[in-house]
This record gives structure tokens, sequence and C-alpha cells, in this order.
């Protein structure tokens, strides 16, 4: 069975952290730049205690005025983070996604470091490419190609 760790390279690409000390204005610029669609908070110590999402920053920004708004990304971010680690097989990460609703998930290290950040997408190409090989192969099986 594929792991995660298969598709570490292309979600690394992905993962931007901030402090969570940083403002809610830093992760809004983060996000709006449209490269980024979650931002991973980190402790001092580099662990992972939260996620900011679009919807995070547009709640909170709805409340205040703007570049005046002084939250710090603690305040508003997501501190129940549902991650998993490289050497998680890929479709029980795609079931946890299902069941949560989750566009992308978080791949963290035993320690919840941060390591990159897997989208909905890359699962479902990669369990696609699954089920194309195997149906590739039943039907070379069944025609006897290579069989003689």
């Amino acid at each position: 069975m594929v792991s995660i760790r298969n598709l570490m390279p292309e979600a690394s690409q992905r993962l931007i952290t901030v402090p969570d000390t940083a403002p809610v204005t830093e992760a809004a610029k983060i996000l709006t730049r449209g490269r980024a669609t979650l931002v991973i908070v980190c402790n001092a110590a580099g662990k992972m205690v939260g996620v900011v999402s679009n919807a995070d920053v547009v709640r909170q920004l709805s409340h205040c005025a703007g570049c005046s708004c002084t939250e710090t990304v603690s305040q508003v971010m997501t501190r129940e983070v549902i991650s998993c680690h490289p050497d998680d097989e890929l479709m029980t990460v795609w079931n946890t996604m299902k069941r949560n609703d989750l566009k992308q998930m978080p791949i963290a290290n035993t320690a919840a470091m941060p390591l990159a950040l897997l989208y909905a997408n890359d699962v479902l190409q990669v369990l696609l490419n699954e089920v194309e090989y195997t149906e590739e192969l039943l039907r070379e099986y069944v025609m006897g190609i290579g069989y003689h």
C-alpha cells in the first residue's frame, strides 16, 4: 500500500508556517497571495499548535478594522489539528479526510513538527492511478496478454 511519504516532495513545497504570536493580518497576507490555502501555526519550539484558514481570517477581520486588527493567529486558529504522519497509509488518511470533511491536512512528525501540507487532490490522484493500474492488469490477465 502507498504511504503518505510518497507525496512528501510536492506536499512539502506547500508548507507555510507562522509563529503563534504573528498578527492575523500576517496570515491574511499569506493566504491572499493565492499559493496557500492553510497556514500552520507553530509555537516557539516549532511544534504545530493550530491552523489558520481563509475562513478564520475573514471571520476575525469582519470583527475588527482591517489592518488595525491586533489579534494574533493564536486567538483565531483552529487548535484541534487533525494531521497525519509520513508513514501513514494513503487510504487511511483519505478516510480521515472524508470523515472530517478536510480539503487539506498537515503532515507532521511524531513530535508534532510540521513537515508538509497534503491536499485531498493529491490523495485522490494517487488512488485513481492505483485503480487504473489494477484495472489495466486485470484487463491484460483476462485477455491473456503476456500469458501464452
